[in-house]
């Protein structure tokens, strides 16, 4: 089965956008993606705002911080908070840094068995 997964983080600079990198070379019957909560700073920085498209694609959504979980759901309704599994990765890493890129798979691994 072809699953889809969304990153989401603040910006989407570097957490999400490292948890989407990364993982698409690692797993590439996978499909991932990653978005910001904050639109305006998305807009800024040229990187992807969350919208609800992502939300309905994705099959699971990965979020950084509670923050990113409360506002997907006051926004919607809670209508995805089945999908939305929180990584508690705090907002103090650099795009691909390799303690990033750790915590990421170690709070992740369950989610691809493939």
């Amino acid at each position: 089965m072809n699953y889809n997964f969304l990153f989401v983080c603040s910006a989407n600079k570097q957490r999400s956008k490292t948890g989407e990198d990364y993982f698409s070379n690692i797993y590439p019957n996978f499909n991932f993606k990653s978005c910001g909560t904050n639109v305006k700073l998305c807009q800024k920085e040229g990187t992807n705002p969350i919208n609800e498209e992502m939300l309905i694609w994705a099959d699971i959504v990965f979020v950084m911080e509670n923050k990113h979980r409360k506002l997907i759901n006051e926004n919607t309704g809670k209508k995805y908070v089945s999908k939305i599994i929180l990584l508690s990765i705090e907002d103090k890493y650099k795009y691909y840094q390799k303690e990033l890129i750790e915590i990421l798979i170690e709070n992740t691994k369950k989610y691809f068995q493939e």
